[in-house]
């Protein structure tokens, strides 16, 4: 794992309370985002803990980077200032979680294994603003955009791809959703990995925002 944060204090103090962890190993710290860049792409950790303000190069433009340099690495965005569009920004740029500072080290810990294993992770006071105040539906275009539907969601889904979608969407993990279409959780990955690469997508977060922006559910909707 690799610390990328611009103040010396915290950046000392992940790794001692990340220290006892015998499932984690820090490889690296970085002091901007251009460093945390450079550092990834020499010591290919399998997360990084990704402050959002940091000089150089802010967190979130290094997340971009490393999503298309150093894909098979995980970014987990840490930021004082939860504001909405900071998630969003950093979700968009390809972070595989949002988290805000004043967590605790035990739910860290449980973050960075949830991500390492390729799953998306947000606090819960942000995953509810995000849906409810900030990834609202946008107002469809008399004329459905080139690849999509005339709901806004992209041509080519089966009907299960897009009842996965709908399920992720509301906060299903596979197991929930295999119970829901009566299938098993081998099947629901199967679909999820083509829905992933129709979508263009990297993970659940970015396909929970991708729904929300299609209209495929709504705010507070759950069928």
């Amino acid at each position: 794992m690799l610390i990328a944060d611009d103040q010396l204090l915290v950046r000392r103090g992940l790794v001692l309370m990340l220290g006892p962890e015998p499932s984690v190993e820090v490889v690296g710290e970085a002091a901007d985002g251009a460093q945390a860049v450079e550092l990834a792409q020499r010591l290919r950790p399998d997360v990084i803990i990704m402050d959002i303000r940091m000089p150089v190069l802010d967190g979130i433009a290094a997340t971009e980077q490393l999503t298309r340099q150093v894909p098979d690495c995980r970014v987990l965005a840490l930021s004082t200032f939860d504001m909405d569009e900071h998630v969003v920004a950093a979700l968009r740029a390809g972070a595989c979680g949002f988290l805000p500072k004043d967590i605790s080290p035990e739910e860290l810990v449980t973050a960075l294994h949830v991500v390492h294993t390729g799953e998306a992770v947000v606090a819960p006071r942000l995953l509810t603003r995000l849906i409810s105040s900030y990834v609202t539906v946008p107002q469809r275009p008399a004329t459905p955009a080139a690849g999509t539907g005339p709901t806004g969601v992209p041509d080519g889904l089966t009907p299960r791809e897009r009842e996965v979608w709908r399920l992720i969407a509301a906060g299903l993990d596979n197991t929930g959703i295999a119970a829901e279409m009566f299938v098993s959780p081998s099947t629901v990955k199967n679909h999820i990995t083509a829905l992933f690469a129709k979508l263009q997508v990297r993970d659940r977060a970015q396909a929970v925002i991708a729904a929300y922006e299609a209209g495929l559910v709504r705010a507070g909707e759950r069928e």
